[in-house]
């Protein structure tokens, strides 16, 4: 089973507000890949989670062994403590959020055996700080992509 390693990180100028995310895709055997992109109106925890899922998408190979490396403690403990399954498995149910990406992440992790890290974020980690540079960069960006899932569920997409 070939390994990967992704770093991830997200960023919202407010929160909600402009936000960003960067990943980081590596392997033993290709050149790191970064991967950014910024949104007009969205949160910190969706860009996190949006890191990740854009990262899971730019995989080409099934059956893949990933480390994801992040320091959203949100991020981590919805996956390694099981609140996700419970999550789905009632609904999301009592309002719980980011159900699109939830659902995209859910998806494109079928295919593969993921394990989440939890790393000290603004600290000596240079992949993870190469990744909140990334999501920075990307929500303070001119051309911002409308973040549809979150302004649906707001409503905003009429405020703007």
């Amino acid at each position: 089973m070939q390994e990967i390693t992704i770093y991830t990180d997200g960023s919202s100028r407010g929160n909600p507000g402009p936000g960003g995310y960067g990943a980081i895709l590596m392997t033993a055997s290709r050149p790191a890949k970064e991967l950014s992109g910024g949104y007009r109106f969205t949160t910190n925890n969706r860009m996190e989670l949006m890191g990740v899922v854009k990262a899971l998408e730019a995989l080409r190979l099934p059956n893949l062994q990933i480390t994801i490396f992040t320091d959203s403690q949100y991020l981590v403990n919805s996956v390694e403590k099981g609140w996700l399954n419970k999550w789905m498995a009632t609904g999301f149910a009592g309002g719980k959020k980011n159900k699109d990406l939830w659902l995209r992440y859910h998806q494109l992790a079928k295919p593969h055996t993921i394990k989440f890290v939890w790393v000290k974020g603004h600290a000596n980690n240079p992949h993870n700080n190469r990744c909140d540079k990334l999501a920075t960069d990307a929500a303070d960006g001119k051309q911002l992509a409308i973040d549809e899932g979150f302004e649906a569920e707001q409503g905003a997409g009429k405020l703007l």
